[in-house]
């Protein structure tokens, strides 16, 4: 069957994870063109790169399901939201999703977000220059998830260290090879049931253990670690992606500096181009023809979200980066269907805050073009640091 297989599929048999980890995007177009949904050896299973066929596969959560013992975030954290499908899926996510309603969210968070980011900002001005994952976006996404998850006791830098062994796991499990975060589980289940047992605590992870729908302090745990994926590391890929691509189109940057209300589709550009969380993955629980690949039950479907935002079907002139382009919003970079992460209108809200604070508190932005940057990444791509300069 797998001879079969490479033989029907030759371009998603010579794929390796190293080129889907360093520039992808050339492999997704062929096999986009090709093979749309192919078989890779690389991963033992199937990679679907058409945005038709990948809404088909996160719409069907009957059909593929996150519910799987081989699911990487589940082996690293338990079973959650994220791995769940069905009512029980709905039982975890609601108690969580309630509060990033996008009111919700503006209510909660924007005075928040634009204090974390003008301290931030502030800081960096005088110097000219700044690495800004390091110093602008990861600090600013974790210290946005400390205050929603409200840990007693625990600081900004500690939250870092789990989640870095989290996405560390999950990075390593999806690329084939062992994973664990044994410690950093310990110590934020620790934390967890500290916070929803805590009196009178009415952080969002207590809320969520006392509603109706009843969850257990263990799936609070797991759910938290989750949360951690969603806003630390897809968030702070997706302020740094914005800004690299921006600064990588002088033409684009100086259309946005002379209308900022071009600055809200330049950012949904970004995702379209450079999607932070680059794939999803789903396990079909039936044999299915799907794209005329032949699926059978128990295989992995991995849905390339960077390749089904280039597909030139839905994005004309796919690769070029576009701030008038009017579908920009349509990419699927917070995925689909009953997964769709509920925390997009945050991850907006911080992006927005931080490409403004940017451009006004530092004129003449620019990339160093001493170190120039790109994303990598497997799962979670971004630029290993961005570098910049002003004045």
């Amino acid at each position: 069957m797998a001879t079969d297989l490479t033989r029907r599929f030759p371009i998603g048999a010579s794929a390796t994870a190293r080129e889907l980890e360093a520039d992808p995007h050339p492999l997704l177009a062929r096999l986009r063109a090709a093979e749309p949904v192919s078989w890779l050896p690389a991963f033992d299973g199937w990679l679907v790169t058409s945005r038709d066929l990948a809404l088909k596969v996160m719409r069907d959560s009957a059909t593929f399901t996150v519910d799987d013992p081989r699911f990487s975030t589940a082996q690293v954290v338990g079973p959650s939201m994220l791995s769940l499908d069905g009512r029980i899926h709905t039982r975890h996510r609601e108690p969580f999703a309630r509060p990033f309603r996008p009111a919700q969210t503006r209510e909660r968070f924007t005075a928040f977000v634009q204090d974390e980011v003008d301290r931030l900002v502030g800081g960096l001005s005088p110097a000219g220059r700044a690495e800004l994952r390091g110093e602008l976006a990861g600090p600013l996404a974790v210290a946005v998830v400390a205050e929603a998850l409200g840990l007693p006791g625990v600081d900004v830098a500690t939250v870092r260290s789990w989640y870095d062994q989290f996405v560390i796991a999950v990075s390593e499990i999806t690329a084939g090879r062992p994973g664990r975060a044994d410690e950093a589980y310990a110590r934020l289940n620790e934390a967890v049931r500290a916070a929803i047992t805590g009196p009178e605590s009415a952080s969002l992870l207590a809320v969520a253990a006392h509603q109706e729908e009843g969850l257990t302090a263990g799936e609070v745990v797991s759910n938290a670690a989750v949360l951690m994926f969603g806003g630390i590391d897809t968030t702070e890929g997706m302020i740094v992606n914005a800004v690299q691509q921006l600064l990588a189109h002088p033409g684009q940057l100086d259309l946005v500096l002379a209308d900022r209300a071009l600055m809200l589709p330049a950012i949904e550009e970004s995702l379209r181009l450079e999607p932070s969380a680059s794939v999803v993955d789903r396990y079909a629980t039936a044999d299915i023809d799907l794209g005329g690949a032949p699926v059978r039950k128990g295989d992995l479907v991995r849905v390339s979200i960077a390749g089904a935002n280039r597909d030139p079907a839905a994005f004309p002139d796919p690769d070029r980066f576009d701030v008038h382009r009017d579908n920009a919003a349509d990419h699927l970079a917070f995925a689909h269907g009953p997964h769709f992460c509920f925390g997009a209108h945050l991850a907006r809200l911080e992006t927005r805050t931080a490409l403004a604070a940017l451009l006004e508190g530092m004129p003449g932005l620019r990339l160093d073009p001493q170190r120039p940057a790109a994303a990598r990444g497997l799962v979670f791509r971004k630029p290993p640091e961005l570098h910049v300069l002003w004045g």
